[in-house]
């Protein structure tokens, strides 16, 4: 109890600049408007009587993975109501794509008051929280409330567990809410444990991230814009990079225009605020530059293509020869991000060399021969290398796909879990 008051006095001294983060207005970030009162459990009930299936995705990322599970959920019980919560804008925007499949409020900040001004409004039965986002006020409101708590998707890197061991205090008010963790990997379960969690808690499901279903809509989509951008020529995509990452990949770049002077570069920041201000960068580089979104036509001359729109990734790293992931040239910072999308797409992979939040997907693929790893001096030599080589790019393909297909499975052992089944 006393643990947990201090963290709620840390956290209302850090509230108001963690709001100010997440309000303050950028370009290309949709607004919260009047709805940034479902933030503090002014929560508007739901348009069902019945008691929804909570899941909670905090952003954009955790959205995409939870996607394919939700049209599983409602393909096996359509009338299965369920609300999805998210604390972001940006991750709004992702789950508005499944129209009336679920409804949407915003996550409550982790005050006790809010969280119960949530759950007095939605009554959930279940809830889900996807990969891991677990924040003390909050699980111990819902599991006081009678609600069981599966955290689905589980991952948790070195990096993250090494730090919940420094607040080990705190961590041990959390683990005694949660009634399941269905892991990633073997690694995520052991992290897991060491941290206290019960074994029998702990179940290995594999990444749900393996069953990507990528439709023909989107294949036509991305050969339809290759051939915009220019069929005869090489193209590669730097897809969700940060703040300070985008100048290491322009400058690569400018090396591989030396060696292969039509070859185009799609750079698509993470974070939608970003892409004034990359677009700015890349024509201080002295780049052709053109948007995604602009009218202008694409030219032979155009040198890099701004993927400032969201939602289109796969479109974009479609339309792509070679795929370097972003999030993995800034040390421990980031820690890169999921390279499933492009294996699923048969695109060649290359990330730098900090990928701790997907280690096990990204070392699996590194083995396999279906991704590569270097760091920014080297990333320009690696482009090359492999625009010159088109026996080695489908070679990648080829592991690529066989991986992802070999390790499939893991959303209907989910659901299995989730329904007990």
């Amino acid at each position: 109890m006393l643990i947990r008051a201090l963290y709620t006095l840390v956290l209302t001294l850090a509230a108001p600049l963690l709001l100010f983060g997440l309000y303050k207005s950028k370009s290309n970030k949709p607004k919260f408007e009047s709805r940034w009162k479902e933030h503090f459990g002014f929560t508007p009930p739901l348009t069902s009587d019945s008691r929804p299936l909570w899941i909670h995705a905090v952003s954009v990322g955790e959205c995409i993975a939870a996607i394919p599970l939700i049209k599983s959920l409602k393909e096996r019980n359509p009338e299965q109501t369920i609300v999805v919560t998210t604390t972001t804008s940006t991750g709004f925007e992702q789950i508005e794509k499944l129209g009336d499949l679920v409804e949407h409020r915003y996550m409550p900040i982790d005050f006790a008051f809010a969280v119960r001004g949530f759950l007095k409004a939605v009554n959930p039965e279940k809830m889900l929280i996807i990969e891991t986002e677990l924040w003390p006020n909050t699980l111990h409101a819902v599991h006081s409330a009678g609600v069981p708590i599966t955290v689905v998707n589980a991952r948790l890197s070195e990096k993250s567990c090494q730090s919940y061991a420094k607040i080990q205090p705190l961590f041990n008010l959390l683990h005694p809410c949660l009634s399941k963790i269905l892991c990633q990997s073997q690694a995520d379960s052991d992290r897991f444990a060491r941290l206290g969690i019960n074994l029998e808690k702990l179940e290995i499901t594999g990444s749900i991230k393996f069953d990507i279903q990528i439709s023909d809509e989107i294949k036509q989509k991305g050969k339809e814009l290759r051939e915009k951008l220019g069929s005869d020529r090489p193209i590669w995509v730097a897809a969700s990079t940060h703040k300070g990452e985008d100048e290491q990949v322009l400058a690569a770049h400018s090396e591989v225009l030396k060696q292969h002077p039509n070859a185009l570069l799609i750079l698509v920041p993470r974070h939608p605020e970003r892409f004034d201000d990359v677009f700015k960068l890349s024509k201080s580089y002295g780049f052709n530059s053109v948007k995604h979104t602009s009218s202008e036509q694409i030219t032979t001359d155009a040198q890099v293509y701004l993927g400032d729109t969201m939602g289109k990734m796969l479109v974009l790293m479609g339309a792509a020869d070679i795929c370097f992931m972003g999030g993995s040239l800034l040390g421990n910072k980031v820690g890169g991000h999921n390279i499933l999308e492009p294996a699923a797409l048969g695109v060649p992979i290359i990330t730098g060399p900090s990928y701790y939040n997907f280690k096990a997907i990204t070392e699996l693929l590194i083995t396999h021969n279906a991704a590569l790893s270097c760091d920014a001096n080297d990333l320009s030599s690696h482009i090359s290398h492999l625009i010159e080589q088109p026996a080695v790019r489908e070679i990648m393909k080829t592991n690529a796909l066989d991986i992802v297909n070999l390790n499939k499975g893991s959303l209907q052992k989910t659901i299995a879990k989730i329904i007990g089944v």
